[in-house]
């Protein structure tokens, strides 16, 4: 037979609402009857033989530690018990008393010699020494090189070399000392007026230190001075050999080359010497 789905449906329900309703008449009639026995109660039966015994139950716990006994008499000393490992050192102790002094060892070997130590303080000045020996005769002194070159007459030029003195310079490292003497003068009536007279060596100004010159002047309406007049000075770095040494006029700065005289009526001479060096 062949049933829908519906149908089928509809027969599962009414299989379990059955099935339920029979188990509620079979729990009615278990509590029925279990009533009714307790109602009724039996008559009591004999007493079964005792059992075997049971297997023994687990140990109790430990009790409380009991009160502290008195204390025992000492007993024997032990055996020496073995030798423990070394420990470590300890703390250093306080420094013991000093003890007395010890009796000097023996000298030892000398010594390497040390580094050289800082310079000291300077000491006192010492005691004046006895005079010495007389010294060795010393060599004779070389001889005074020197040279002057004189002439009487008046030039009247007014720029350019007056005279030349010719010396022969025996060493390279010493100086000359050269000097003029003579009558000099600057005249020009109207106007103020100055002329330069000055050394040359070889044709050149001296350089070591500086020029070795002087100069005349003459302010306006002041006259015809006429005066002896000397100018001199050293001259360093001149070669040996023989050096042509000028005396020389010339201009004064800001002015012109007019009114100078060189010499009137009496002798001009330019000196030379060849001197030691200058002390440093």
């Amino acid at each position: 037979v062949q049933f829908n789905e519906e149908t089928r449906q509809d027969m599962k329900s009414v299989i379990i609402i059955s099935a339920f309703v029979l188990f509620l008449l079979l729990s009615a009639v278990e509590q029925f009857n279990a009533d009714n026995i307790t109602r009724c109660g039996g008559v009591p039966g004999i007493p079964g033989s005792p059992g075997s015994s049971g297997s023994p139950g687990r140990d109790g716990r430990d009790g409380r530690d009991g009160v502290i006994g008195e204390k025992g008499e000492r007993g024997d000393k032990g055996e020496r018990g073995f030798l423990g490992l070394s420990g470590g050192v300890g703390n250093r102790g306080p420094a013991g008393v000093k003890g007395e002094k010890g009796v000097s060892g023996v000298k030892g070997f000398g010594g390497k010699m040390g580094p050289q130590g800082p310079k000291g303080q300077m000491g006192n000045k010492g005691s004046k020494g006895d005079v010495g020996g007389k010294g060795d005769k010393g060599e004779q002194s070389q001889e005074f090189n020197w040279k002057q070159c004189v002439w009487n007459r008046v030039d009247t030029k007014q720029t350019g070399l007056i005279q030349e003195c010719r010396f022969k310079k025996r060493h390279g490292h010493t100086a000359l000392h050269v000097a003029y003497a003579g009558n000099l003068r600057v005249n020009c009536p109207g106007t103020s007026c100055c002329s330069r007279w000055f050394f040359t060596f070889n044709g050149n100004e001296c350089t070591g230190p500086m020029a070795i010159e002087g100069v005349v002047y003459t302010p306006n309406n002041n006259g015809d001075p006429h005066r002896h007049r000397q100018i001199e000075g050293y001259c360093e770095n001149i070669p040996s050999g023989e050096i042509r040494v000028g005396f020389n006029i010339g201009i004064c700065n800001r002015y012109s080359a007019v009114g100078g005289y060189t010499g009137w009526n009496s002798v001009s001479r330019v000196m030379v010497a060849e001197m030691p060096p200058a002390q440093k």
